[in-house]
């Protein structure tokens, strides 16, 4: 599309006898879905709650399956012969196997849990095994609800508060109470085993239960911190990247026009020579740009290319203005290099001129036409930046005693 434009313009445009033909402006980018500093540091947060919680969770279920199954299920096998009711100890071990299985399976996906279904369910399991178990057996790893139980009851009510699964360890202590006191198991040593077997098997499920919560809250925190911290420091940087950016607009300004003021103010040009005009107009223009530079808008070049075309108007100079497409965002290095050809061609044309601006997303060009007119270049040929910068922009000059043609390209 833009060889054919260009070529199409080489060839003469009759001369643009009205104001300026500008495209319609693209649609401005609204702020609706703009991620902020704050809303960013809270993103960070919660993905870091998030992964602290997963991995609480994958532990709680690693934990209460191996339990059960590497400590629970091989003293249920090896002392079955011992076990009042060994068919309903292993049926009841299977049971809660399953439901670990299904728990952890819905905790790892974040799946709600029907909690306290789950939590009455284990709770007859654990008065069936301790019925089941036996007298001999009641203080043994075969009676594995002792140790085990208080592994699943945490899964149940993970994410809720603690005070549930105390609840949960209450209750179970009050059934392993009930079997002591019904196998006549009363006397000192065994109290004093049934309270380190309540305090051993109740404070570990509590401790990580807790332990989890507390973690996920501090990683969120300090998630938080951290987020907040990088913003400023992103802040600070770009306030210190505004400011050397308004230096080094001001060093532009003052090398644009402060070689002609300054002969101006010594003597040393005319105002009346037609040289040092356009080389006034040329400052202006290049003023123009480099103000409009600081503009925030949604097509800064074409922003840039409109203010350096409408102070060529109101000098008196019929423009068309033609944009095909929108450009992309564009570095302020890449726009200058785009624009100041162009801008330096405008302050010396004379009768009309035709700018047109072609852009996709990977490719951006720009040209202006204007009738050539005998003698050298007022202003000079178009100053070239040669920096390097982000894509690769190609410059053309031409001039055939018909027309004078400029073109910048950019490449992605």
């Amino acid at each position: 599309m833009s060889a054919e434009l260009d070529a199409a313009v080489r060839q003469g445009y009759a001369p643009a006898t009205a104001l300026t033909v500008a495209a319609p402006p693209a649609p401005s980018r609204g702020t609706a879905g703009e991620v902020t500093p704050q809303t960013a540091a809270g993103q960070v947060a919660a993905a870091v709650g998030r992964a602290s919680d997963r991995g609480a969770r994958i532990a709680a279920v690693a934990i209460a399956l191996a339990w059960h199954c590497v400590i629970g299920l091989p003293a249920v096998l090896a002392n079955r012969a011992e076990l009042a009711a060994p068919g309903v100890v292993l049926a009841a071990w299977a049971v809660v196997a399953v439901v670990g299985v299904l728990a952890g399976f819905r905790l790892l996906r974040h799946a709600p849990l029907p909690a306290w279904p789950l939590a009455g369910l284990l709770l007859a399991v654990d008065a069936t095994v301790f019925a089941a178990a036996g007298e001999r057996q009641l203080f043994t790893t075969a009676n594995w609800v002792w140790g085990t139980l208080g592994w699943f009851f945490m899964l149940a009510l993970w994410g809720r508060r603690v005070r549930g699964l105390i609840a949960l360890l209450t209750a179970h202590s009050l059934i392993a109470l009930v079997a002591v006191v019904g196998y006549g198991a009363t006397a000192p040593a065994d109290l004093a085993r049934f309270a380190m077997y309540v305090y051993g098997t109740s404070s570990l499920p509590i401790a990580a239960y807790v332990g989890s919560a507390v973690v996920a809250v501090l990683a969120r925190e300090r998630a938080t911190t951290s987020a907040a911290t990088h913003a400023m420091a992103a802040e600070r940087d770009a306030a210190e990247r505004a400011r050397r950016d308004r230096r080094d607009r001001l060093a532009l300004v003052g090398g644009a026009a402060g070689a002609v003021l300054a002969e101006l103010a010594d003597g040393r040009a005319d105002p009346a020579d037609p040289v040092v005009q356009r080389r006034a107009v040329l400052a202006a223009a290049r003023l123009r740009r480099l103000i409009a530079e600081s503009d925030d808008v949604p097509d800064a070049l074409l922003h840039e290319l409109r203010a350096a075309a409408d102070l060529a108007e109101r000098n008196g100079l019929p423009i068309d203005l033609v944009t095909i497409g929108t450009p992309p965002p564009l570095p302020v290095q890449v726009r200058r290099q785009l624009a100041d050809p162009l801008t330096a061609t405008l302050a010396d044309a004379r009768g009309w001129a035709r700018l047109t601006v072609v852009s996709d997303p990977g490719e951006v060009v720009v040209s202006l036409v204007t009738p050539d007119r005998n003698g050298p270049d007022a202003t000079g040929p178009p100053e070239w930046d040669d920096g390097s910068h982000e894509g690769r922009v190609d410059r053309i000059y031409e001039r055939d005693g018909e027309i004078r043609w400029v073109q910048t390209r950019w490449r992605r």
